[in-house]
């Protein structure tokens, strides 16, 4: 006999899932404020991005292309790739969801790692599956503790290289040993939002390794370094079939015009990410330097910003620091959820915001400044 129901009551296992919760934006009482919790670029975007953007703005009644052909192609041409195995999204956090819409269900496992991106668990669960948690080593994805917690219910592995909130990366071999050692129906997920900063030479973004083999994807932003995070514009690199089947299943416009428009026009402008890309080399090492000259450990990181660890010994620690930052108009991100209970994320924000942070947090630290 089945039971008559009071109300509407999600699928069991949704109201399960902890949402996401973005990095604070606000400082109340304070007269200017710093936002670096969120990743963004200092330099904003492109202006040849923001021309195409506003005139966009003429056409507003017309639905957009709903293929992105203009941005696909743009893509493709800047990346010597083939636009039919580029997919385009509402950022890079829809394709994600599709990826597990489309290829996870009840019964299902999806890896992830210790200090992984907290989507990946979000949209797994959110499949009805299971996640699977991969230990780290160093704060860094560990291929061997990947491979061990690979099961025959393994559908999907969600890497983030290089890693948020860590900064960290492992080079193209060890991307090429964990996709040999994943049987062949596993989808291996390179999730390469900060991949225009690395500067390593054993560093690859992922696409050798999806053009060679069928069942890896690559996914990248327009949100970090091409500074276009208001109008969330992500893209795939993947096998046709798998562009094939989330064709079938993503919404018929799921980007708008401007994002279409704006997104081509800053992949094209490679000179001012360039530009940007330099400005993060810089004070990543200078924020870095300033920071351990202080007592702090950071994480050593290739991506645009760094992960902070606090003494435990002496009893400073990450919430009080956050607390005296804000107080002082500078937003860090709090990484608990990410298994960092006292440290702080900082992005790398214009020069006045990073020089007040080394001020602020050598004050905090009780070291003249």
């Amino acid at each position: 006999m089945s039971v008559e129901m009071s109300k509407p009551v999600p699928r069991p296992g949704i109201l399960d899932i902890a949402a996401y919760v973005p990095g604070k934006e606000h400082a109340p009482g304070v007269a200017r404020v710093y936002k670096l919790s969120s990743n963004e670029t200092p330099l904003g975007p492109s202006p040849k991005a923001i021309e195409a953007f506003k005139a966009a703005a003429g056409n507003l009644e017309r639905y957009p292309d709903g293929q992105a052909l203009e941005l696909r192609e743009a893509i493709a041409s800047v990346h010597g790739l083939n636009p039919a195995n580029i997919l385009c999204g509402n950022g890079s956090d829809e394709l994600l969801g599709l990826l597990c819409h489309v290829y996870l269900g009840a019964g299902d496992e999806g890896i992830i790692t210790e200090h992984g991106f907290l989507v990946y668990k979000i949209q797994i669960m959110g499949a009805g599956a299971t996640p699977v948690v991969a230990k780290e080593k160093d704060h860094t994805v560990d291929v061997d503790a990947i491979l061990a917690a690979v099961t025959d219910k393994t559908k999907i592995v969600f890497i983030a290289n290089p890693g948020n909130p860590t900064g960290t990366y492992i080079p193209v071999s060890e991307i090429r040993r964990l996709q040999a050692g994943l049987p062949k129906h596993v989808i291996l997920v390179l999730d390469a939002a900060y991949a225009e900063y690395v500067r390593r030479n054993d560093y690859e973004a992922g696409i050798e390794v999806v053009s060679s083999n069928a069942n890896v994807v690559m996914t990248r932003t327009f949100s970090k370094v091409y500074g276009l995070a208001a109008l969330r514009v992500g893209w795939m690199y993947a096998p046709a079939e798998i562009i094939d089947a989330l064709n079938r299943v993503r919404g018929p416009f799921n980007m708008n015009a401007p994002a279409i428009a704006a997104g081509a026009a800053a992949i094209r402008d490679q000179s001012f990410v360039q530009e940007a890309v330099s400005y993060n080399h810089l004070w990543i090492e200078k924020l870095t330097s300033a920071f351990e000259a202080i007592g702090l450990k950071v994480t050593p990181s290739v991506a645009n910003f760094v992960l902070i660890h606090f003494p435990e010994a002496d009893g400073r620690r990450a919430t009080d620091a956050d607390e005296f930052l804000t107080s002082r108009g500078y937003i860090l991100r709090a990484v608990r959820g990410y298994g960092f209970p006292n440290s702080l994320r900082m992005s790398i924000g214009p020069e006045e915001a990073n020089r007040g942070v080394i001020e602020a947090l050598t004050e905090f630290m009780g070291h003249k400044a």
